[in-house]
């Protein structure tokens, strides 16, 4: 059985559904960080998630709960809540409470999912989720060349023992590559940038039998926004992005999810999926599978037994991600908040393109 040490509440921005499953007025039900959830969309399409009981009488919303215009409205005794968690109407008095508010988390829709910021002291974002497309200095039309991802090119497991952190250190391990993955070589990493909240890792990779180090013209570039969101853009290879996502359930289990993005061949402009675009998903998304399946039933070392050449990635990637425990997590201490604004997190590749 998996042993998760770390602590199981990281702060960061986690993806909990996919946009395409909460439609028009929908309330969806959820779980995670240990807490009963709700995900709903008002008339105008603007996306709320919340705690999920009502401040009233504490009925859970997501429970004969429905969305009138742009608020919620409990299915108790009709409280109506906006997209705030401010209470807007009691419909059997003059005026509404305004001191009871239900816990609101920010919420960001972005690369065809749902996000929402979790902090345990309830602090403000200060970084942003990643676009697929304009994080790595691309343009945002380019999504088009690429075919629609969700349902056909993802993959949801639930209720898993692991933890967010394996994943990103599944991007400075090199050596899993060749065992798990089975490449010709191990990978060459061609950037470590563990600078802020926001990491880049990029490393030249193949998959063809016989391709050598020296002689590999494909790689991967990757960014990850805390613990919690990681894009990659392939290059040399195939066309694909991909997505992985761990969201934390409770102090345990996490549910994983993962999105892929395939290049769509030439002249072919369908609105779905092709049978090409799926087989090359499938394929990409069976390689991830083969990390989930491990990662499932790892534990947590600290300190690890490392070679002298897995040091430097693993102890820069470990080092980074004390930042995001509230308690300082495995080792050190919550480091200072930028004061104002937000990091916006694009791929130092894009920034030299717009320089």
């Amino acid at each position: 059985m998996a042993q998760t040490p770390l602590s199981m509440h990281p702060t960061g921005w986690f993806q909990v559904a996919w946009s395409s499953e909460i439609t028009s007025r929908d309330v969806h039900k959820m779980k995670y960080f240990g807490r009963e959830m709700v995900a709903w969309r008002a008339a105008s399409g603007n996306l709320s998630v919340f705690d999920a009981y009502c401040e009233h009488l504490g009925a859970h919303l997501g429970y004969g709960g429905h969305v009138e215009g742009e608020n919620l409205v409990c299915p108790f005794h009709g409280w109506e809540w906006n997209a705030q968690g401010r209470n807007v109407c009691v419909p059997y008095e003059n005026h509404p409470n305004k001191v009871r508010r239900i816990r609101s988390y920010p919420v960001v829709e972005r690369n065809e999912a749902v996000w929402i910021w979790y902090d345990v002291n309830q602090r403000e974002p200060y970084f942003e989720v990643p676009d697929m497309f304009t994080g790595f200095g691309d343009d945002p039309g380019d999504a088009d060349n690429y075919y629609p991802p969700v349902p056909a090119a993802t993959l949801f497991r639930q209720g898993l023992e692991l933890h967010p952190q394996y994943v990103m250190e599944n991007g400075v391990d090199f050596a899993h590559f060749k065992f798990v993955h089975e490449t010709p070589f191990m990978p060459e990493f061609t950037r470590h940038d563990f600078e802020g909240p926001v990491s880049y890792v990029d490393f030249t990779i193949a998959f063809e039998e016989g391709v050598t180090l020296e002689t590999a013209t494909s790689g991967v570039y990757s960014i990850n926004a805390g613990l919690g969101c990681s894009i990659t853009k392939s290059w040399g290879m195939i066309e694909n992005r991909t997505m992985p996502a761990v969201t934390p359930v409770d102090d345990a289990t996490c549910d994983v999810r993962f999105t892929v993005w395939i290049g769509r061949k030439p002249g072919d402009d369908s609105p779905e999926m092709s049978r090409y675009g799926k087989t090359m998903a499938d394929l990409v998304i069976e390689q991830f599978d083969r990390d989930v399946e491990i990662w499932s039933h790892q534990r947590y070392s600290d300190p690890p037994a490392l070679s002298r050449r897995e040091l430097k990635g693993f102890k820069a990637l470990r080092e980074w991600a004390v930042q995001f425990y509230p308690d300082g997590g495995p080792a050190g201490v919550d480091p200072t908040r930028p004061e104002s604004g937000a990091i916006i997190p694009r791929h130092p590749s894009a920034v030299a393109r717009t320089a």
